[in-house]
């Protein structure tokens, strides 16, 4: 019996590993088992289409900048809410403070997917972040939002123009928005920090598109789009570039 149950115990027992796998990959996961089995039968909220999706967004915004939001009871949903998230829309935006996505879009909580830094530039973690709202919430759209009058795009003109050095990690941030100063001035535009504003969000749109091993995939078979828009401080309204 003894020497019976020894050669059985290998075969039918996961081993640490394994299970350590497995433990990881579900508290990663943001629905349970018995969630997903749910979802089968009822659609997600945020099963929409990448063009429904941002016609959501940029309808809200008119509503946002015309000062007609939709009222709104915060305590509504908040226990479903608690248990899974189903935005409609990831956003990597900027962290001036200035900027609100959920309000300029005039959206719920738990509609938008917000990332913000300083430039709206893209990082490695940053990037993580949108794979997963794309891969593990359903995401359907990403934009990237920048605005009028940012600090960080002007920082960075200071440094290419007046060779300006900045303390601490500011150096490493500008770095990351130089080339789209550049391509700007290029172009020798009337307004240099509007057009490297602008820049700036397309060249992070385009690096999107390209970023393996999920957000291009997912972009290439048209489960998702990747968008491009610039925040007005003065009017509150947004305009897709």
């Amino acid at each position: 019996m003894c020497e019976r149950h020894d050669s059985i115990l290998p075969e039918t027992m996961f081993s640490r590993r394994t299970l350590l796998k497995a433990g990881a990959f579900a508290a990663f996961t943001p629905w349970s088992f018995t969630h997903s089995i749910a979802a089968e039968s009822t659609a997600a909220a945020n099963a929409i289409t990448p063009a429904d999706a941002l016609q959501r967004l940029m309808a809200g915004n008119a509503r946002y900048a015309a000062n007609t939001p939709n009222n709104r009871d915060f305590m509504a949903d908040r226990a479903a809410r608690a248990k899974s998230q189903f935005p409609i829309a990831a956003i990597l935006s900027c962290a001036d403070s200035r900027v609100a996505p959920e309000l300029a879009f005039d959206q719920n909580p738990g509609d938008l997917f917000v990332m913000r830094v300083a430039g709206n530039v893209m990082s490695p973690h940053l990037l993580a972040s949108l794979e997963y709202g794309v891969k593990f919430l359903g995401t359907p759209l990403v934009m990237v939002l920048g605005h009028t009058n940012c600090g960080a795009v002007s920082a960075a003109i200071s440094v290419l123009k007046d060779k300006a050095e900045l303390p601490g990690h500011l150096s490493g941030l500008i770095e990351a928005i130089k080339p789209a100063v550049v391509q700007a001035k290029a172009s020798q535009p009337k307004n240099l920090l509007n057009s490297a504003i602008t820049e700036n969000v397309r060249l992070q749109v385009a690096d999107l598109k390209q970023s393996s091993p999920i957000i291009d995939k997912f972009y290439a078979d048209k489960k998702i789009d990747i968008v491009g828009a610039i925040y007005d401080l003065e009017t509150g309204n947004i305009a897709l570039v």
